[in-house]
Protein backbone atom coordinates (compact mmCIF):
# COMPACT_ATOMS: atom_id res chain seq x y z
CA UNK A 1 0.00 0.00 0.00
CA UNK A 2 1.62 3.42 -0.92
CA UNK A 3 1.68 6.04 1.36
CA UNK A 4 -1.22 8.38 -0.42
CA UNK A 5 -3.36 5.70 0.31
CA UNK A 6 -2.25 4.56 3.75
CA UNK A 7 -2.84 8.44 4.84
CA UNK A 8 -6.28 8.37 3.51
CA UNK A 9 -6.86 5.38 5.09
CA UNK A 10 -6.20 6.44 8.68
CA UNK A 11 -8.32 9.62 8.03
CA UNK A 12 -11.08 8.05 6.56
CA UNK A 13 -11.40 5.02 8.52
CA UNK A 14 -10.69 7.05 11.97
CA UNK A 15 -13.63 9.11 10.80
CA UNK A 16 -15.79 6.50 10.45
CA UNK A 17 -16.07 5.38 14.03
CA UNK A 18 -18.70 7.39 14.93
CA UNK A 19 -21.12 5.89 12.37
CA UNK A 20 -21.81 2.41 15.03
CA UNK A 21 -24.69 0.83 12.66
CA UNK A 22 -22.52 -2.03 10.98
CA UNK A 23 -23.25 -5.08 12.66
CA UNK A 24 -23.57 -7.90 9.74
CA UNK A 25 -26.71 -9.96 11.07
CA UNK A 26 -29.72 -11.04 8.76
CA UNK A 27 -27.44 -11.55 5.35
CA UNK A 28 -27.19 -15.22 3.96
CA UNK A 29 -24.92 -14.37 0.76
CA UNK A 30 -23.35 -17.53 -0.31
CA UNK A 31 -20.11 -17.61 -2.47
CA UNK A 32 -19.79 -19.37 -5.65
CA UNK A 33 -17.20 -21.33 -8.00
CA UNK A 34 -15.97 -18.68 -9.08
CA UNK A 35 -16.55 -16.07 -6.82
CA UNK A 36 -14.60 -14.18 -4.05
CA UNK A 37 -15.73 -13.69 -0.14
CA UNK A 38 -18.30 -15.54 1.74
CA UNK A 39 -20.51 -13.45 4.23
CA UNK A 40 -21.13 -16.43 6.38
CA UNK A 41 -17.35 -16.98 7.14
CA UNK A 42 -15.48 -16.88 10.32
CA UNK A 43 -12.69 -14.50 10.38
CA UNK A 44 -10.94 -11.41 12.44
CA UNK A 45 -13.88 -10.51 14.53
CA UNK A 46 -14.76 -6.60 14.62
CA UNK A 47 -18.81 -7.06 15.13
CA UNK A 48 -20.97 -9.85 15.63
CA UNK A 49 -24.26 -11.14 13.56
CA UNK A 50 -27.61 -11.98 14.94
CA UNK A 51 -26.90 -15.84 15.31
CA UNK A 52 -23.44 -15.15 17.00
CA UNK A 53 -20.61 -15.35 14.19
CA UNK A 54 -17.77 -13.17 14.13
CA UNK A 55 -17.36 -11.12 10.89
CA UNK A 56 -14.56 -8.67 10.36
CA UNK A 57 -15.61 -5.63 8.07
CA UNK A 58 -13.18 -2.63 6.70
CA UNK A 59 -15.18 0.60 8.03
CA UNK A 60 -14.21 3.82 6.16
CA UNK A 61 -15.87 6.85 4.59
CA UNK A 62 -16.02 7.46 0.91
CA UNK A 63 -15.14 11.32 1.86
CA UNK A 64 -14.67 13.29 4.89
CA UNK A 65 -15.80 16.30 2.98
CA UNK A 66 -19.45 17.29 3.84
CA UNK A 67 -21.18 20.80 2.54
CA UNK A 68 -23.66 19.91 5.82
CA UNK A 69 -22.46 21.80 9.39
CA UNK A 70 -24.22 19.67 12.03
CA UNK A 71 -22.81 20.26 15.21
CA UNK A 72 -22.35 16.85 16.62
CA UNK A 73 -20.76 15.66 13.34
CA UNK A 74 -16.84 15.82 13.55
CA UNK A 75 -16.93 15.96 9.54
CA UNK A 76 -19.06 18.88 9.35
CA UNK A 77 -17.75 21.73 7.18
CA UNK A 78 -16.99 23.92 9.57
CA UNK A 79 -14.62 21.78 11.55
CA UNK A 80 -10.79 22.37 11.11
CA UNK A 81 -9.88 18.38 10.51
CA UNK A 82 -7.72 16.67 7.92
CA UNK A 83 -9.98 16.11 4.62
CA UNK A 84 -9.04 12.88 2.76
CA UNK A 85 -11.42 10.99 -0.29
CA UNK A 86 -10.95 7.86 -1.56
CA UNK A 87 -11.93 7.20 -5.61
CA UNK A 88 -14.04 4.40 -6.86
CA UNK A 89 -11.19 2.44 -7.78
CA UNK A 90 -9.60 2.82 -4.78
CA UNK A 91 -11.65 1.39 -2.57
CA UNK A 92 -12.57 -1.48 -4.40
CA UNK A 93 -9.12 -2.30 -4.46
CA UNK A 94 -8.53 -2.09 -0.96
CA UNK A 95 -11.53 -4.00 -0.24
CA UNK A 96 -10.43 -6.89 -2.42
CA UNK A 97 -6.79 -6.53 -1.27
CA UNK A 98 -7.42 -6.80 2.36
CA UNK A 99 -10.08 -9.72 1.76
CA UNK A 100 -7.49 -11.49 0.03
CA UNK A 101 -4.57 -11.27 2.81
CA UNK A 102 -7.71 -12.19 5.28
CA UNK A 103 -7.85 -9.01 7.35
CA UNK A 104 -11.99 -8.69 6.32
CA UNK A 105 -14.95 -10.37 5.28
CA UNK A 106 -17.29 -7.59 4.38
CA UNK A 107 -16.84 -3.85 3.35
CA UNK A 108 -18.85 -1.31 5.95
CA UNK A 109 -18.94 2.30 3.56
CA UNK A 110 -20.45 5.67 4.41
CA UNK A 111 -19.81 9.00 3.69
CA UNK A 112 -19.89 12.29 3.86
CA UNK A 113 -21.79 14.52 1.45
CA UNK A 114 -20.00 16.36 -1.61
CA UNK A 115 -21.60 18.03 -3.82
CA UNK A 116 -25.32 16.97 -3.89
CA UNK A 117 -27.03 13.77 -2.71
CA UNK A 118 -26.70 12.15 -6.17
CA UNK A 119 -23.15 12.53 -6.62
CA UNK A 120 -22.18 11.05 -3.65
CA UNK A 121 -24.82 7.80 -3.84
CA UNK A 122 -24.10 7.53 -7.43
CA UNK A 123 -20.13 6.24 -6.54
CA UNK A 124 -21.30 4.88 -3.14
CA UNK A 125 -23.12 2.46 -5.79
CA UNK A 126 -20.59 2.45 -8.28
CA UNK A 127 -18.14 1.02 -5.63
CA UNK A 128 -20.61 -2.32 -4.76
CA UNK A 129 -21.61 -2.64 -8.36
CA UNK A 130 -17.53 -2.95 -9.10
CA UNK A 131 -17.28 -5.50 -6.12
CA UNK A 132 -20.23 -7.74 -7.39
CA UNK A 133 -19.93 -7.85 -10.99
CA UNK A 134 -16.26 -7.47 -11.74
CA UNK A 135 -14.78 -9.41 -8.98
CA UNK A 136 -17.58 -11.39 -7.97
CA UNK A 137 -17.27 -10.53 -4.48
CA UNK A 138 -19.46 -12.23 -2.30
CA UNK A 139 -18.88 -10.47 0.92
CA UNK A 140 -21.06 -8.67 3.33
CA UNK A 141 -21.38 -5.18 1.91
CA UNK A 142 -23.06 -2.54 4.11
CA UNK A 143 -23.74 0.80 2.43
CA UNK A 144 -25.10 4.40 3.13
CA UNK A 145 -28.14 5.03 2.01
CA UNK A 146 -27.88 9.41 1.54
CA UNK A 147 -30.87 11.33 2.44
CA UNK A 148 -31.95 13.08 -1.02
CA UNK A 149 -30.79 10.90 -3.50
CA UNK A 150 -33.13 9.66 -6.68
CA UNK A 151 -34.96 6.33 -6.08
CA UNK A 152 -33.63 4.95 -8.80
CA UNK A 153 -29.67 5.37 -7.03
CA UNK A 154 -31.14 3.65 -4.01
CA UNK A 155 -32.82 1.31 -5.41
CA UNK A 156 -29.92 0.19 -7.27
CA UNK A 157 -28.06 0.22 -4.39
CA UNK A 158 -30.22 -2.48 -3.10
CA UNK A 159 -29.04 -4.88 -5.48
CA UNK A 160 -25.93 -4.89 -4.68
CA UNK A 161 -25.64 -4.28 -0.76
CA UNK A 162 -26.56 -6.72 1.91
CA UNK A 163 -27.74 -4.00 4.24
CA UNK A 164 -28.47 -0.29 3.75
CA UNK A 165 -28.78 2.73 6.40
CA UNK A 166 -30.24 6.19 6.32
CA UNK A 167 -29.28 7.75 9.58
CA UNK A 168 -31.74 9.58 11.51
CA UNK A 169 -29.06 10.89 13.58
CA UNK A 170 -31.50 13.26 16.12
CA UNK A 171 -34.45 11.54 17.68
CA UNK A 172 -36.43 14.18 17.05
CA UNK A 173 -36.99 16.54 14.16
CA UNK A 174 -37.21 19.92 16.74
CA UNK A 175 -33.82 18.87 17.78
CA UNK A 176 -32.08 17.79 14.43
CA UNK A 177 -33.52 21.56 13.35
CA UNK A 178 -31.22 22.76 16.43
CA UNK A 179 -28.15 21.23 15.65
CA UNK A 180 -28.13 20.39 11.72
CA UNK A 181 -30.23 23.17 10.35
CA UNK A 182 -29.84 21.95 7.07
CA UNK A 183 -31.09 18.61 7.65
CA UNK A 184 -34.84 17.96 7.88
CA UNK A 185 -36.78 14.28 8.79
CA UNK A 186 -38.39 14.38 5.26
CA UNK A 187 -35.33 13.42 3.64
CA UNK A 188 -34.43 10.91 5.70
CA UNK A 189 -38.03 9.07 5.84
CA UNK A 190 -38.61 9.09 1.94
CA UNK A 191 -35.74 6.51 1.17
CA UNK A 192 -36.67 4.88 4.59
CA UNK A 193 -40.39 4.15 3.09
CA UNK A 194 -38.59 3.54 -0.19
CA UNK A 195 -36.60 0.63 1.02
CA UNK A 196 -39.32 -0.54 3.24
CA UNK A 197 -41.86 -1.19 0.43
CA UNK A 198 -39.00 -2.02 -2.13
CA UNK A 199 -37.71 -5.30 0.21
CA UNK A 200 -41.28 -6.47 0.45
CA UNK A 201 -41.89 -6.49 -2.82
CA UNK A 202 -39.10 -8.17 -3.53
CA UNK A 203 -39.69 -10.64 -0.61
CA UNK A 204 -43.23 -11.72 -1.98
CA UNK A 205 -42.37 -11.31 -5.64
CA UNK A 206 -39.32 -14.02 -4.43
CA UNK A 207 -42.34 -16.73 -3.41
CA UNK A 208 -43.62 -16.81 -6.92
CA UNK A 209 -40.45 -16.31 -9.24
CA UNK A 210 -37.22 -17.88 -8.27
CA UNK A 211 -35.51 -15.42 -10.18
CA UNK A 212 -36.41 -12.74 -8.71
CA UNK A 213 -33.23 -10.77 -7.85
CA UNK A 214 -31.79 -10.72 -4.20
CA UNK A 215 -32.53 -7.48 -2.81
CA UNK A 216 -30.77 -5.90 0.88
CA UNK A 217 -31.40 -9.17 2.40
CA UNK A 218 -30.06 -7.41 5.35
CA UNK A 219 -32.61 -5.27 5.52
CA UNK A 220 -32.16 -1.42 6.44
CA UNK A 221 -31.30 0.23 10.03
CA UNK A 222 -31.02 3.25 11.53
CA UNK A 223 -28.07 5.30 14.01
CA UNK A 224 -29.47 7.63 16.58
CA UNK A 225 -27.06 9.69 18.52
CA UNK A 226 -28.31 9.81 21.99
CA UNK A 227 -27.76 12.66 24.23
CA UNK A 228 -26.66 15.59 21.74
CA UNK A 229 -30.69 16.85 22.42
CA UNK A 230 -32.61 16.42 25.22
CA UNK A 231 -34.63 13.86 24.49
CA UNK A 232 -35.79 11.30 27.07
CA UNK A 233 -35.73 7.82 27.00
CA UNK A 234 -39.11 7.77 26.33
CA UNK A 235 -39.19 9.16 23.36
CA UNK A 236 -36.29 7.60 22.01
CA UNK A 237 -37.90 4.10 22.35
CA UNK A 238 -41.18 5.15 21.16
CA UNK A 239 -39.40 6.13 17.92
CA UNK A 240 -37.45 3.07 17.44
CA UNK A 241 -40.71 0.86 18.13
CA UNK A 242 -42.10 2.93 15.54
CA UNK A 243 -39.19 2.25 12.62
CA UNK A 244 -39.65 -1.28 13.92
CA UNK A 245 -43.33 -1.12 13.22
CA UNK A 246 -43.55 1.21 10.41
CA UNK A 247 -40.21 1.46 8.44
CA UNK A 248 -39.50 -2.62 8.88
CA UNK A 249 -36.39 -1.69 10.14
CA UNK A 250 -34.15 -4.26 11.16
CA UNK A 251 -31.80 -2.54 13.91
CA UNK A 252 -31.71 0.82 14.95
CA UNK A 253 -28.34 1.51 16.72
CA UNK A 254 -27.97 4.03 19.93
CA UNK A 255 -24.44 6.53 19.65
CA UNK A 256 -23.41 7.98 22.75
CA UNK A 257 -22.45 11.44 21.87
CA UNK A 258 -19.06 12.00 21.56
CA UNK A 259 -17.81 15.71 22.67
CA UNK A 260 -16.45 17.31 19.69
CA UNK A 261 -17.50 20.81 19.78
CA UNK A 262 -17.57 23.73 22.00
CA UNK A 263 -21.19 24.72 20.19
CA UNK A 264 -23.51 26.13 22.34
CA UNK A 265 -26.23 24.07 21.27
CA UNK A 266 -24.70 21.11 22.43
CA UNK A 267 -24.53 20.04 25.92
CA UNK A 268 -21.35 20.09 28.20
CA UNK A 269 -20.46 16.40 28.99
CA UNK A 270 -17.10 15.14 29.97
CA UNK A 271 -17.59 11.70 28.31
CA UNK A 272 -19.86 9.83 26.15
CA UNK A 273 -22.90 8.60 27.74
CA UNK A 274 -22.13 5.21 27.66
CA UNK A 275 -24.06 3.52 30.33
CA UNK A 276 -27.49 4.66 28.91
CA UNK A 277 -26.30 3.87 25.47
CA UNK A 278 -26.31 0.30 26.79
CA UNK A 279 -29.48 0.88 29.07
CA UNK A 280 -31.42 1.64 25.41
CA UNK A 281 -29.69 -1.52 23.51
CA UNK A 282 -31.31 -3.65 26.30
CA UNK A 283 -34.49 -2.34 26.26
CA UNK A 284 -34.39 -2.20 22.18
CA UNK A 285 -33.97 -6.00 23.03
CA UNK A 286 -36.25 -6.58 25.23
CA UNK A 287 -39.03 -4.82 22.65
CA UNK A 288 -37.61 -6.99 19.69
CA UNK A 289 -37.42 -10.49 21.76
CA UNK A 290 -38.64 -10.82 24.58
CA UNK A 291 -42.51 -9.52 23.56
CA UNK A 292 -42.20 -5.71 25.76
CA UNK A 293 -43.75 -2.74 24.77
CA UNK A 294 -42.36 0.61 25.47
CA UNK A 295 -44.80 1.57 27.88
CA UNK A 296 -43.58 -1.39 30.16
CA UNK A 297 -40.13 0.09 30.35
CA UNK A 298 -40.20 3.91 30.52
CA UNK A 299 -43.66 6.25 31.02
CA UNK A 300 -44.38 9.70 31.39
CA UNK A 301 -43.69 9.36 34.67
CA UNK A 302 -40.17 8.12 34.69
CA UNK A 303 -39.38 8.91 31.17
CA UNK A 304 -35.60 7.53 31.61
CA UNK A 305 -34.47 4.31 32.16
CA UNK A 306 -32.78 3.17 35.37
CA UNK A 307 -29.07 3.44 34.85
CA UNK A 308 -28.11 1.27 37.43
CA UNK A 309 -30.12 -1.77 36.86
CA UNK A 310 -31.11 -3.21 33.63
CA UNK A 311 -34.71 -2.17 32.08
CA UNK A 312 -35.89 -5.79 32.73
CA UNK A 313 -35.16 -5.91 36.27
CA UNK A 314 -36.50 -2.39 36.96
CA UNK A 315 -39.23 -3.62 34.78
CA UNK A 316 -39.57 -6.24 37.98
CA UNK A 317 -39.36 -3.83 40.64
CA UNK A 318 -41.81 -1.34 39.46
CA UNK A 319 -44.73 -4.23 39.21
CA UNK A 320 -44.18 -6.71 42.43
CA UNK A 321 -47.85 -7.69 41.99
CA UNK A 322 -46.52 -9.98 38.58
CA UNK A 323 -43.62 -11.99 40.59
CA UNK A 324 -43.18 -14.56 41.88
CA UNK A 325 -43.94 -16.70 38.10
CA UNK A 326 -44.28 -20.10 38.44
CA UNK A 327 -41.83 -22.04 35.80
CA UNK A 328 -43.77 -24.78 36.01
CA UNK A 329 -47.29 -23.56 34.58
CA UNK A 330 -46.76 -20.08 33.79
CA UNK A 331 -46.98 -19.44 30.03
CA UNK A 332 -43.61 -19.18 27.87
CA UNK A 333 -44.30 -14.94 27.88
CA UNK A 334 -44.47 -14.64 31.32
CA UNK A 335 -41.05 -16.66 31.89
CA UNK A 336 -39.63 -14.48 29.25
CA UNK A 337 -40.01 -11.88 31.85
CA UNK A 338 -38.22 -13.12 34.56
CA UNK A 339 -35.38 -11.16 35.52
CA UNK A 340 -31.99 -13.56 34.79
CA UNK A 341 -34.29 -15.74 32.20
CA UNK A 342 -33.30 -15.59 28.24
CA UNK A 343 -34.93 -16.41 25.49
CA UNK A 344 -33.21 -19.93 25.06
CA UNK A 345 -33.81 -20.88 28.46
CA UNK A 346 -37.26 -20.06 28.70
CA UNK A 347 -37.38 -22.25 26.21
CA UNK A 348 -35.63 -25.09 27.81
CA UNK A 349 -37.78 -24.40 30.74
CA UNK A 350 -40.67 -24.87 28.87
CA UNK A 351 -40.04 -27.90 26.89
CA UNK A 352 -38.16 -29.72 29.94
CA UNK A 353 -41.23 -29.19 32.84
CA UNK A 354 -43.37 -31.67 29.86
CA UNK A 355 -41.33 -34.33 31.74
CA UNK A 356 -41.76 -33.63 35.44
CA UNK A 357 -41.78 -30.56 37.94
CA UNK A 358 -38.89 -28.40 37.65
CA UNK A 359 -36.92 -27.44 40.95
CA UNK A 360 -34.22 -24.90 41.83
CA UNK A 361 -31.49 -27.55 40.77
CA UNK A 362 -33.04 -28.63 37.12
CA UNK A 363 -33.00 -24.16 36.67
CA UNK A 364 -29.87 -23.86 37.64
CA UNK A 365 -28.73 -26.66 35.01
CA UNK A 366 -30.71 -24.99 32.18
CA UNK A 367 -28.33 -22.14 33.04
CA UNK A 368 -30.11 -18.98 34.29
CA UNK A 369 -28.88 -16.57 36.37
CA UNK A 370 -30.23 -17.88 39.62
CA UNK A 371 -29.12 -14.98 41.86
CA UNK A 372 -31.21 -12.87 40.37
CA UNK A 373 -34.22 -15.03 38.98
CA UNK A 374 -34.89 -16.62 42.71
CA UNK A 375 -36.82 -13.76 43.64
CA UNK A 376 -39.27 -13.77 40.89
CA UNK A 377 -39.65 -17.36 40.58
CA UNK A 378 -41.37 -20.11 42.18
CA UNK A 379 -40.09 -23.83 41.07
CA UNK A 380 -41.70 -27.41 42.83
CA UNK A 381 -39.36 -27.26 45.88
CA UNK A 382 -40.57 -24.56 48.17
CA UNK A 383 -38.39 -21.41 48.24
CA UNK A 384 -39.89 -17.97 50.86
CA UNK A 385 -36.46 -16.04 50.71
CA UNK A 386 -38.62 -13.47 47.86
CA UNK A 387 -41.09 -13.22 50.56
CA UNK A 388 -40.86 -10.24 52.29
CA UNK A 389 -38.61 -8.08 50.39
CA UNK A 390 -39.73 -4.77 49.66
CA UNK A 391 -39.15 -3.45 45.91
CA UNK A 392 -36.38 -1.25 47.35
CA UNK A 393 -35.13 -3.55 49.61
CA UNK A 394 -35.19 -6.04 47.33
CA UNK A 395 -33.20 -3.76 44.73
CA UNK A 396 -30.39 -2.76 46.71
CA UNK A 397 -29.58 -6.80 47.90
CA UNK A 398 -29.45 -7.33 44.22
CA UNK A 399 -27.20 -4.61 43.42
CA UNK A 400 -24.88 -5.42 46.38
CA UNK A 401 -25.00 -8.73 45.03
CA UNK A 402 -23.27 -7.51 41.37
CA UNK A 403 -20.81 -5.54 43.15
CA UNK A 404 -19.67 -8.39 45.42
CA UNK A 405 -16.30 -9.84 44.49
CA UNK A 406 -16.79 -13.04 42.83
CA UNK A 407 -13.81 -14.56 44.30
CA UNK A 408 -12.38 -14.48 47.88
CA UNK A 409 -8.88 -13.11 47.82
CA UNK A 410 -6.22 -15.45 48.02
CA UNK A 411 -4.50 -15.81 51.59
CA UNK A 412 -1.03 -15.78 51.73
CA UNK A 413 0.38 -19.05 53.10
CA UNK A 414 3.46 -17.10 55.20
CA UNK A 415 1.47 -14.30 56.43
Amino acid sequence: MNQRISEKLAVLADAAKYDVSCASSGSYRKNTKDGLGNSQGMGICHTYTQDGRCVSLLKILLTNYCFFDCAYCVSRRSNDVKRAAFTVQEVVDLTINFYKRNYIEGLFLSSGIFKNADYTMERLVRIAKKLRTEHKFNGYIHLKAIPGASDELIHEAGLYADRLSVNLEIPSEKGLKKVAPEKDYPSAYRPMNFLAESITGYREEKKTLRSTPTFAPGGQSTQLVVGATPEKDYHILHLANSLYQQQQLRRVYYSGYVPISNDQRLPVLHSPPLIRENRLYQADWLLRSYGFNVNELVDTKYPDLDQEVDPKLGYALRNPDQFPVDVNTAPYELILRIPGIGVKSAQKIVQARRFGKLRSAHLQKIGIVWKRARYFLTAADPDFRWLGFHPEHLRERILSEQTRPKFSPQLNLFS
